[in-house]
């Protein structure tokens, strides 16, 4: 489009310095467009971890999106979550093995693409969540690594030189934004670079009136190239995507693959849990006993898991998923064999003990894997409850009435701090279709006397992914001012 002369090429000498060794690097940069598939053999399981890993960073991305979170929060827990799952250090660094770090980041986003090419919707959020990936690296980029990687993409855009700059030097400055301070922002637009694309690459800057055009190009200033970038980023993906889609059909028969992308594919809709989902052991200390599980329950379960427990009360008695779901929930929050016995048999109280014995003993010991297979069941997480569950197991935010789901909370809750005040919001995130966001909001409301604040989630900014997450960061916030012996933050 363009002749090669034309384009931009940095001479900032000092920066390239820092960065120039990496010669020796399969992957030479930390900023990745990911052009080329991955060509290699990779397990089953790593095919899936790395997708998982990966996702679970898109899906806190959306959920701070969702909960509104400003650009520096969202950095600031996207930065975190990618330092716990996907760390990509930069070229710079030794001591790390880079490539691998690098190879893991590009298997899992072409993974994702698989599972998220297959709707409208589904692309439309991945390219957004993805986007905004992109952006947190690239503003956390080391500026030399950054220009360095600039300048191995061909993006098109020309440089504008010094005497076509001089001949729009009114109209550019006009359009420069910077400091209130005239002489100050004159000096500034003497020394900015300018670049020449077509204006339909830069539409947000159009909208916020940031550039000058003229003939159907855009002079955008260098502090604003990143809009150019971040636009290629975004049509270069939505492209990427749909060719993936046309192509999806030729693994209809690979019974690997399917389950895999079918399971990846319904992680914004509740989150990716972490540690909560793959153990079936329990994550508290101390150990439950079966009499403490009604003060448990009405101080730190989560409203899906404070359902089944009134259920049970209620009816002395829950159907089949019920218990599963319910007695598996507290298996991993502390309650053991006999402590599970002896809570089942005293809610089950209607029943005879033979019956009880031959009837639901048996499945309580399977669950806890000592009959049958002998399996360690984990606990159901949030995503399994949202896509698999009903109005009497499954999660309240999705299956319940919005008529019925208020007043569950405010009868619920309201002895932890909720108030008919604070329904709106959380309504809101449900209509939209965020029901563990307003799990994670309904959990920071009715905690805000242990000093949790609006946007701290489950810690770090997490969201609630998982009722065990939940009410053991409950009980843990408990302990903890139970031991400090500080009063309630009574706001």
């Amino acid at each position: 489009m363009y002749k090669s002369n034309e384009r931009k090429v940095f001479q900032d000498t000092k920066d390239l310095l820092q960065v120039a060794d990496h010669g020796s690097l399969r992957y030479p940069h930390r900023l990745n467009f990911y052009d080329n598939p991955p060509l290699y053999d990779v397990t089953v399981e790593e095919f899936e971890r790395c997708a998982l890993d990966r996702l679970r960073i898109l899906a806190e991305i959306e959920s701070s999106a969702a909960r509104n979170r400003t650009w520096e929060e969202l950095k600031t827990v996207t930065s975190a979550q990618c330092l716990k799952y996907l760390p990509l250090h930069a070229t710079s660094a030794k001591t790390v093995d880079r490539d691998s770090e690098r190879r893991k980041d590009h298997l899992g986003h072409y993974v994702l693409r698989l599972a998220f090419c297959r709707s409208e919707d589904l692309r439309r959020r991945f390219v957004k969540a993805e986007s905004t990936l992109f952006r947190v690296r690239y503003d956390g980029d080391a500026t030399g690594e950054r220009e360095l990687f600039l300048n191995s993409r061909d993006f098109n855009w020309i440089a504008v030189d010094a005497t076509e700059k001089a001949k729009h030097r009114k109209q550019l400055l006009a359009c420069y934004s910077g400091s209130k301070i005239e002489s100050v922002r004159e000096q500034a637009f003497e020394g900015e670079r300018y670049y020449k694309v077509k204006w339909t690459r830069v539409p947000d800057l159009v909208e916020k009136r940031r550039v000058f055009l003229m003939g159907g190009w855009a002079y955008v200033p260098g502090k604003e190239q990143s809009s150019i970038v971040f636009q290629e980023f975004e049509v270069h993906l939505s492209r990427a995507l749909e060719l993936t889609a046309r192509a999806l059909p030729r693994l209809d028969e690979d019974t690997r693959i399917i389950p895999i992308l079918d399971n990846l594919s319904q992680g914004f809709l509740a989150g990716v849990p972490s540690e909560w989902v793959s153990s079936g052991e329990p994550v508290n200390g101390d150990d439950i006993k079966a009499e403490m599980v009604d003060n448990l329950a009405k101080k730190h379960f989560p409203m899906c898991m404070r359902a089944m427990h009134d259920n049970l009360r209620r009816d002395h008695h829950l159907k089949h998923f019920g218990r599963l779901h319910y007695g598996l929930f507290l298996k991993v929050l502390g309650l053991s064999i006999d402590e599970a016995v002896v809570f089942w048999r005293k809610s089950f109280d209607r029943i005879t003990d033979d019956k009880f014995n031959k009837e639901y003993k048996y499945n309580i010991r399977h669950s806890y894997g000592l009959e049958g297979k002998r399996a360690n069941y984990a606990a159901k997480s949030c995503m399994q409850l949202l896509t698999s569950g009903t109005s009497e197991y499954g999660c309240p935010y999705r299956h319940f009435s919005p008529e019925n789901l208020q007043t569950a909370l405010l009868s619920t809750y309201s002895s932890c701090g909720l108030t008919s005040a604070d329904l709106p919001e959380i309504m809101t995130t449900v209509k939209a279709g965020h029901h563990h966001v307003a799990c994670t909001r309904v959990f920071e409301m009715t905690h805000s006397s242990f000093g949790v604040k609006k946007g701290e989630g489950v810690g770090g900014g997490e969201s609630v992914t998982h009722p065990n997450q939940y009410a053991s960061k409950s009980m843990e916030l408990y302990k903890v001012q139970q031991e400090s012996g500080e009063p309630m933050i009574v706001d």
